[in-house]
């Protein structure tokens, strides 16, 4: 399937548009078996809305989350509804998310939210649950089973331990490249709902989680990193076809395990180089089924963008459109069991990071 941004965003009326688009759409279809079941959704990530002081707040980030919502506006037939994967605010502040509610409330249709750490480690989510969503749950849509964990938990002793207030730990786990951090957790209890909740699931049925942190372990140091990973992917491993979508690390990512494919959505605020660029600590970086390129990891419009996402065949094949960039595709392997990316599996072909000073 070959689908570049001009024919996609002509053939969803959104031709009109000539900027990058820092959301995924994602379209869930079923073919010839119940085709009155295909459907789409949008997704949309890591907007990091920062208040600077009172009503002034960091106009960048406002600006990478309004055009989305104005392009994701256009989009024909309308998305069956939206998730928001994440980080919302910078530093988990009222007026930080309040400001973040009222953008997204000019999104047409309905939002599922993913809590992230940016959103979640000032007051433990309090605000969040009182004002936005649950911090975890499942609901079905037209054959397919959606879980929305909340991934970015953590060891009960590193949360409630003698912080001199809760902005220290929030300012703790908001750094990138944090030793004062702790890593990331679904937990016990979490995981025991997940196993009653996947108990009356179908193993195949299609299942599709949204996370905020990869329910994977890829790199420890910048927190790209799920301690539990292998204890959730074990309760979803016997379902035939299962996608997790993540955000966070605001860039590509992709694998596979077992029956489980992995993707990353890229971020409406900044992106975030890869971990492989960090030459200072490479024995944190463990072998994925398939190596990361980018091209430049100090260009700062690398990793934001949109996604195409098909999962006609129950496996995801996504397009990637990037601004002042070559396009990328990684499309599901039938023969190898494994995403492919199809210019840049090749390593002779993948360009090498650059060097700067």
């Amino acid at each position: 399937m070959k689908m570049d941004r001009r024919t996609f965003l002509k053939t969803t009326g959104a031709a009109v548009m000539a900027s990058a688009l820092p959301m995924s759409l994602i379209k869930v279809a079923f073919g010839a078996k119940n085709p009155t079941n295909d459907f789409t959704f949008g997704y949309i990530s890591d907007a990091h809305i920062q208040q600077i002081e009172g009503s002034k707040f960091v106009r960048n980030w406002d600006m990478g989350l309004i055009r989305t919502i104005q392009e994701a506006n256009l989009l024909t037939p309308q998305p069956d509804f939206f998730f928001f994967g994440g980080d919302l605010a910078q530093l988990g502040k009222k007026e930080e998310l309040d400001h973040g509610l009222e953008i997204m409330s000019k999104l047409r249709g309905k939002v599922y939210y993913v809590i992230g750490e940016h959103d979640y480690y000032l007051d433990l989510g309090k605000y969040w649950e009182s004002k936005i969503s649950p911090l975890w749950y499942s609901f079905d849509h037209k054959e397919v089973h959606f879980i929305v964990l909340n991934s970015i938990l953590t060891y009960d002793k590193w949360t409630h331990k003698n912080w001199s207030d809760p902005m220290d730990r929030m300012l703790a786990m908001a750094r990138l490249d944090n030793p004062e951090g702790s890593p990331f957790l679904v937990g016990e209890k979490q995981r025991e709902w997940l196993k009653k909740d996947l108990e009356k699931v179908d193993k195949s049925t299609p299942i599709v989680v949204c996370s905020h942190s990869p329910i994977q372990k890829i790199y420890k140091g910048w927190n790209f990193w799920t301690d539990d990973a292998e204890s959730v992917q074990t309760l979803l491993k016997p379902f035939n076809k299962v996608t997790v979508i993540y955000g966070h690390v605001h860039q590509i990512q992709y694998n596979q395990i077992g029956t489980i494919s992995f993707h990353a959505v890229m971020a409406t605020a900044w992106p975030w180089p890869y971990p492989k660029s960090y030459v200072q600590d490479p024995s944190h970086l463990p072998k994925m089924t398939i190596p990361m390129n980018r091209a430049d990891p100090f260009f700062e419009r690398d990793a934001t963008g949109w996604q195409f996402i098909n999962l006609r065949t129950g496996n995801v094949d996504m397009h990637y459109q990037l601004p002042d960039n070559e396009n990328r595709s990684v499309v599901f392997n039938t023969k190898t069991g494994s995403p492919r990316d199809m210019k840049y599996q090749d390593v002779s072909k993948r360009i090498p990071p650059q060097n700067h000073f």
